[in-house]
């Protein structure tokens, strides 16, 4: 035999998910000699035998890795051999990081066998985990990842625990996270004054749950507001202290099949239910869920949901099960159903410790269900909804963050601090882009202050110095503001990105797209580059540049951004663009409609914009589906659930006739199309008619400026994009043009995404 020695490097996420023990069982089965370790790169390898054995090695690498692993690269190069008998695993080695941390995922069906198993040891343990489950990016500090570079480094391991994280062949193998009833972390109950309460903390906080209380239950990257979904005047009082009137919250259920009297379930619905990330998914109702969880999600026909995500939701569920042994109750219909929201005064980030907890979320909880494990970083629930191919990002963040997004080629380290609303932060280092978790809207200080801790947390953690800064166009907002200072502070360069040149820049990053391209970009409102409001935009991109090409017929915002909440003032903007402006005080009747006539008159208070976000408000007003928002695009939720009635009954209507108009210098004129809605008698169909017709107009416009720019593809962004009417209609009817279509997929087309796009616009311009 000839004896082959390589040193090989495992790149991607492959610290914390097992690899190392996959590594060594892979070598006892080939009959390899040598070693295995983490350092700050991944994990390296040196492996001799013979030639077709560690040819096989290299190439299970990949295909054989464990389940929470992504293997980006596999690099050998020959050794000397060397005198060894075995093949051991040896301790990580520190340096400059080259590798992420995986994201949190949700508790695995060995460790549940166990958690429902009364011999067992870890019968009941509220923080049973092995390599295959349980936090990452919420408990790590620095990477490499090892249990003293977590916040389970205060809690040392039993000797039992010690021989299950020393043994190769054990699942627990350096699962950093692991622990048992003796040596971990421990749940505790208190009221609403901070006082424990006694007695088993699952049980009583059950108990509680049941009378109607508001709970605090600590999650992975920070705490839920739970309470019992059937208990309407518990789901009442939750809305009120929490000052969220009519925005829906979500639902928890032991499992799909619990949720199925409530919400439609096909395979895709309940591939992402049960899915390791355990993302909120939004769920169309069915009828008896708007009796019997009254209050949940008011006037909507979607239900957002999830399935347990921690040992602490399951133990819940099987409380309200009776304590069963085994797991065969998790296949069965289970009656408790937990309304499950972030445990933040609103607009706040999510509350991590519980300090902080009894402090902020004071006169809103009854009680605290604790414990010990900090939380080292606040990551909320990930949000997503099912497409005929797929699913969509709403919200990107625990389960998938801060996964990297693989870019098409390396460049600079970029720090890009994303957009003023659903902020994320974004850090390139050579060819991957780290999206950050879900910040939140920059309207308050503690959200503000969550951007800061975000920014420095990742750059630690990825051991990341950027070489230029990248930020939004507005110079308002906080996160340029905080973008010009990090980089005042330390010397480095910025760069400005229009809001809508990101959006289309996201897209293509994410597709890996570096030519020239056509790009949509439909959202609420962005400040363009001429210093209006933008927001219905055709553009062209190439590389770092960006040319506005076309853009909606602008209209009027009587009030500013007070239009943007009241979408009977942009139905009023409307009717006095068609000439009908002495109708507005007796057609809406609304306190200051004869003021907002005159404003309209004179042009008082009254900033036009090109969004495509007011478009929908004002069809909204014009069908009386809304006249006050109270959570941001309620009104284009509406409009799009009345259409979605109407087309699942009778199918897509023909547009409106002369519905639109496109001028020369490639202005779109949807007023025809607005005109044609004002006291519409049949509501869905009205609203059908103008989903059809709005895809109708866009992909002319589009078509009409592909063949003028030469251009075969086109990449889109922005949050009207979340409208699956919109994005579904408007793909098919533009790929039967021969146009390609690029569109977000594994981030959401809303502001979330932002970061990337300047991220990848920095790379491109210094690359020039």
């Amino acid at each position: 035999m000839t004896l082959v020695a390589r040193r090989i490097r495992v790149t991607g996420i492959v610290q914390g998910v097992g690899f190392r023990p996959f590594v060594w069982r892979l070598a006892q089965e080939l009959e390899l000699a040598g070693w295995v370790r983490n350092d700050a790169q991944g994990v390296e390898i040196f492996a001799q035998g013979d030639a077709a054995q560690m040819d096989a090695l290299l190439q299970r690498l990949r295909s054989d890795a464990p389940a929470l692993a992504r293997v980006d690269a596999v690099q050998a190069q020959d050794e000397q051999s060397e005198t060894l008998s075995a093949f051991t695993i040896r301790d990580s080695v520190k340096g400059r990081s080259s590798t992420a941390i995986g994201p949190d995922v949700a508790t695995c069906p060995d460790c549940l066998t166990e958690l429902f198993d009364p011999p067992n040891r870890r019968w009941r343990h509220a923080f049973i985990t092995c390599t295959h489950c349980g936090p990452r990016y919420t408990v790590t500090r620095a990477l490499p990842y090892d249990r003293a570079q977590t916040s389970l480094a205060p809690f040392p391991l039993c000797p039992k625990c010690e021989r299950e994280y020393r043994a190769p062949a054990d699942r627990r193998f350096h699962a950093e996270t692991t622990c048992c009833p003796v040596c971990g972390p421990q749940l505790e109950l208190l009221d609403a004054q901070g006082l424990p309460i006694r007695g088993d903390a699952i049980a009583a906080t059950l108990t509680l749950l049941q009378s109607g209380a508001i709970v605090a239950i600590k999650g992975l990257g920070g705490f839920h507001l739970a309470c019992d979904a059937r208990h309407a005047g518990a789901v009442a009082r939750l809305r009120a202290r929490k000052n969220r009137e009519e925005k829906p919250l979500a639902v928890m259920g032991a499992n799909a099949i619990s949720l199925a009297p409530f919400a439609q379930l096909g395979n895709c619905e309940r591939a992402l239910l049960e899915g390791r990330e355990r993302p909120v998914v939004l769920l169309r109702k069915q009828p008896e869920a708007e009796a019997v969880l009254a209050g949940v999600a008011p006037g909507l026909i979607w239900l957002g949901a999830l399935l347990p995500t921690t040992p602490m939701h399951f133990l819940l569920f099987h409380q309200a099960a009776g304590q069963p042994a085994g797991t065969a109750w998790l296949a069965e219909l289970q009656q408790l159903l937990l309304v499950m929201t972030s445990a933040n005064p609103g607009g706040e980030p999510i509350v991590r410790g519980g300090m902080e907890a009894r402090e902020r979320l004071a006169g809103i909880a009854d009680a605290y269900l604790d414990h010990d494990r900090d939380v080292v970083a606040r990551c909320d629930d990930s949000v997503l909804r099912p497409l005929d191919q797929g699913y969509q990002f709403i919200r990107r963040s625990r389960g998938y963050a801060p996964t990297a997004q693989r870019l098409p080629f390396a460049g600079p380290s970029v720090l890009a601090f994303g957009a003023h609303l659903k902020n994320t932060v974004c850090v390139t280092r050579g060819d991957e882009a780290f999206m950050s978790p879900h910040v939140g809207d920059l309207d308050n200080a503690a959200t503000c202050a969550f951007l800061d801790e975000t920014v420095e947390r990742m750059l630690n953690l990825l051991e990341v110095r950027p070489d230029i800064v990248a930020h939004d166009l507005h110079p308002d907002d906080y996160s340029t503001r905080a973008a010009l200072a990090f980089a005042a502070r330390h010397d480095l360069p910025t760069i400005a990105v229009q809001h809508h040149h990101a959006h289309i820049a996201a897209t293509c990053a994410e597709h890996g797209h570096s030519g020239p391209v056509l790009g949509l970009a439909l959202d609420g409102v962005g400040l363009g580059s001429d210093g209006k409001a933008w927001g219905g935009e055709l553009l062209r991109l190439y590389g770092p540049l960006c040319k506005r090409l076309g853009h909606l017929r602008p209209l009027a915002l009587p009030g500013g951004d007070k239009a943007a909440r009241e979408p009977w003032r942009m139905a009023a903007s409307v009717l006095h663009e068609l000439g009908r402006n002495a109708e507005i005080g007796a057609r809406f009747q609304a306190r200051g409609a004869d003021t907002v006539a005159t404003m309209l008159e004179r042009q008082l208070n009254c900033p036009r914009s090109t969004s495509m976000g007011r478009v929908f408000d004002a069809a909204a007003g014009l069908l009386d589906l809304s006249s006050h928002m109270k959570f941001e695009a309620q009104a284009a939720m509406l409009i799009e659930q009345a259409a979605t009635r109407h087309i699942e009954l009778h199918g897509w209507p023909q547009a409106v006739e002369n519905g639109w108009s496109i001028s020369s210098e490639g202005q779109l004129d949807l007023l025809p199309l607005l005109a044609s809605l004002d006291r519409a008698p049949n509501v869905d169909q009205a609203a059908a008619r103008f989903h059809a017709t709005l895809v109708a107009a866009l992909c002319e416009w589009v078509t009409q400026a592909a063949q003028a720019q030469d251009l075969r593809t086109l990449a889109w962004g922005g949050g009207c994009f979340l409208n699956s009417l919109l994005s579904s209609g408007l793909r098919q009817n533009l790929e039967r043009r021969g146009i390609r279509v690029l569109a977000p997929q594994r981030l959401s087309p809303g502001d979330s995404g932002l970061a990337l796009g300047q991220a990848w616009v920095a790379i491109q311009s210094l690359e020039q």
